[in-house]
């Protein structure tokens, strides 16, 4: 079994409003046992049109225990939160 990660990009449009959103997706985060790789660092594209806003990247320990966290009640409290915050873009990647 494989490593997956998470992997966000994130337009935040309400900072004040991201910040509820942040404190609960943290606590499903540690739930969850999520390690947290990237989480808003600085980016710099060195190939390519992409321009990311906010990058986040978790490690979890399989694509099933990823897709546990994102469908959990914990994290419905953060995304819930995040309604009209942030444009979310989300997707989970199998790791080597």
């Amino acid at each position: 079994m494989s490593s997956s990660y998470i992997i966000a990009n994130v337009s935040v449009t309400n900072p004040v409003q991201y910040e509820e959103y942040k404190k609960w997706s943290s606590a499903a985060m540690l739930a969850h046992g999520a390690e947290i790789c990237v989480r808003g660092g600085q980016v710099e594209v060195i190939e390519g049109d992409w321009v990311p806003d906010r990058l986040v990247v978790l490690k979890f320990a399989s694509v099933a225990a990823a897709r546990a966290f994102d469908a959990s009640p914990e994290y419905g409290k953060a995304r819930a939160a995040r309604q009209g915050a942030a444009i979310m873009r989300m997707l989970i990647v199998e790791g080597v």
